[in-house]
């Protein structure tokens, strides 16, 4: 959703705030703003737009202690009235999260005086802790006792004229990190903006209250308890969330898949039989008592579930179903206490996955595992087992890398279930640990049809709707395509499995409307084969992803027909490797329809509200 950075050091911290917020942009680019404590007072800048106008407004502003934000509207359309940071009575703050019960909150601070001058829950923060701050002690107290009215999920930082040199922090359901550094103290919503200035990260909990000066730091619960945090560097580097010699940030992560993919079954690659112990070390026990399968997700997350879903029942033999995070809690279920629950996330602060995670164990389900890029997140914190993918940063909106890293976490877990449950031989299991070996070398040789796919897309950038197709496991990966298309050129785009062309969206099919087909050479080829013929017979083009010893087709302008062929199939993995094209499809598109890759309107990377 939003973005937060703050300082308080030694040293002027604006362009640390600034640097910090471009970092953070993924998580909101509709206004931004930041108030820092120039000689005592508070000097605050907004802007609309990207965060390279807010630092327009900054000029020649200095200070060493600070806040800032970068938004993504919730409460209050996207304009400079409702940006981030709000101000009351000398004090200055920034949120991210949703505050259920901010409209209670500001009748009572209306009644009591306190004037609104935006939309935003965001305000009520700031009057409650100035009301708070008339009988407090000092900020940090005005702070949590705000706290404990507040309703909801939060990230808070406050900076007050009263108390120079200080920035209180808050945190409850919405990730808020502390960086340890040599000439200060600093706050963000994610380690990227902090690697400026520090590695040294404290990864702060639920119902924490940071109270920062640029000599220490002290974190106390909401029962004024002070409370103990590990200190952990980060792994990430500088560099790791740069852009590069790349066009876009969806660019280089697309292309960075075969390393990520690498780095996610490093553990494959040394082991010579599958270890159960690589989910956690309970998984043995957990994983062999489960009699089914339910995964959790959301967007694109759900999507490597739907395909998962496939190779658990095949492979594993294990009842499997799919639920989209956002819908099963407010259903009702009928629980399974010997049932694996999957929670699905790349960030792993995905507020409707947590939730359903959540809900899943008030059920009796406490057999859970969470599949996550973020080992520090608080996905990974609340499940019993856990597997890393190792994707690194994804700046970009429009996830890749942590999709193809999903996958093949899944396709591990299918085999490790497999095995425990004897459905998996000796050689069979030597076949699929040498694939997914293989299988960043794979991925590397799909990313060579790039230049061709560019082509294709140019025909797409002045197209209004597009049809994907696919059956059996590869029908999720043309939801995939379709989402992917979609979000980041704003093309309409829907995907069905080929045998329900007949009934219904064969009436939307023209020479205007293209039609995109996976079609590895699986057993399911023949069928697709006759779906593509129904879509030939009414004047449609198509545009096929085929596997080398497909024989769909010639590709021809003449007869619409479109063809490429990756490289090699791939068997049971073939979905991993038939997004990739997908993947470049949509990003050449976007590229040539001149829309924001990186950041689509009107989306956020970290969905961190429901």
């Amino acid at each position: 959703m939003c973005g937060i950075v703050a300082a308080t050091a030694r040293d002027n911290v604006v362009p640390r705030l600034i640097e910090g917020l471009k970092k953070l942009e993924y998580r909101g680019y509709d206004s931004a703003g930041l108030a820092v404590l120039e000689a005592g007072e508070l000097a605050r800048r907004r802007s609309v737009g990207r965060v390279l106008e807010l630092e327009k407004k900054t000029g020649t502003l200095a200070a060493q202690c600070g806040i800032a934000h970068t938004r993504w509207a919730t409460h209050g359309a996207p304009a400079e009235h409702n940006a981030h940071p709000h101000i009351s009575g000398g004090l200055a703050v920034v949120h991210n999260g949703i505050i259920e019960n901010h409209a209670e909150l500001r009748a009572g601070l209306v009644r009591q005086g306190y004037v609104f001058t935006s939309e935003t829950d965001t305000e009520s923060i700031a009057h409650l802790i100035s009301a708070c701050l008339k009988t407090a002690p000092d900020l940090a107290e005005a702070v949590r006792l705000a706290c404990l009215r507040l309703k909801g999920a939060y990230a808070i930082a406050v900076i007050s004229e009263a108390d120079p040199g200080r920035v209180v922090l808050a945190r409850e359901g919405v990730p808020l990190l502390l960086g340890v550094g040599e000439n200060g103290h600093y706050a963000a919503s994610d380690t990227s903006a902090l690697l400026q200035v520090t590695r040294r990260i404290i990864y702060l909990e639920n119902g924490d209250l940071a109270d920062l000066r640029a000599d220490r730091l002290d974190i106390r619960n909401l029962d004024g308890v002070s409370v103990n945090r590990p200190v952990t560097t980060s792994r990430l580097s500088a560099d790791a969330v740069e852009l590069g010699a790349y066009r876009h940030y969806m660019q280089k992560e697309i292309f960075e898949q075969p390393e990520a993919l690498a780095n996610t079954l490093e553990l494959v690659g040394a082991a010579s039989a599958l270890q159960a112990e690589v989910f956690g070390a309970q998984a043995k026990t957990l994983l062999s008592q489960a009699d089914a399968v339910l995964i959790l997700a959301c967007g694109t997350s759900s999507h490597a579930g739907m395909v998962a879903k496939y190779w658990l029942e095949r492979i594993a033999g294990i009842p499997t179903n799919v639920e989209i995070a956002s819908e099963y809690r407010y259903r009702d279920s009928v629980p399974n206490p010997r049932q694996l629950v999957i929670a699905i996330s790349q960030s792993g602060e995905t507020a409707d996955t947590q939730a359903a995670l959540a809900h899943a164990r008030d059920l009796g389900q406490e057999m859970t595992l969470a599949i996550c890029n973020v080992p520090e997140s608080s996905l990974v914190r609340e499940t019993a087992l856990r597997f890393i993918t190792r994707a690194g940063p994804e700046i970009g909106v429009a996830s890749t890398k942590a999709f193809t890293t999903q996958l093949a976490a899944l396709f591990l877990l299918t085999l490790v279930l497999a095995q425990l449950r004897g459905r998996l031989t000796a050689e069979e299991e030597a076949a699929h640990l040498a694939a997914l070996r293989h299988l960043p070398v794979a991925v590397q040789k799909a990313l060579t049809l790039e230049p061709e796919i560019a082509l294709w897309a140019r025909e797409f950038a002045d197209k209004e709707h597009a049809l994907f197709l696919g059956r059996g496991p590869h029908y999720p990966i043309a939801r995939e395509g379709a989402l992917k298309l979609k979000e980041i050129s704003y093309i309409h785009a829907e995907a069905y499995p080929a045998g329900e062309l007949k009934h219904g969206p064969l009436a939307l099919v023209d020479k205007n409307m293209p039609v995109v087909a996976v079609a590895p050479n699986d057993p399911l080829l023949e069928k697709l084969k006759s779906n593509l013929q129904e879509v030939k017979a009414r004047g449609g083009e198509l545009y096929v992803f085929a596997d080398q010893d497909s024989r769909i087709g010639e590709s021809t302008e003449e007869n619409g027909t479109h063809v490429l062929c990756l490289p090699e199939h791939y068997g049971p993995l073939s979905p991993i490797l038939h997004v990739i094209p997908l993947q470049l499809l949509a990003y050449h598109a976007a590229r040539f329809k001149g829309t924001d890759v990186d950041k689509p309107r009107n989306l956020a990377k970290s969905v961190t509200v429901e």
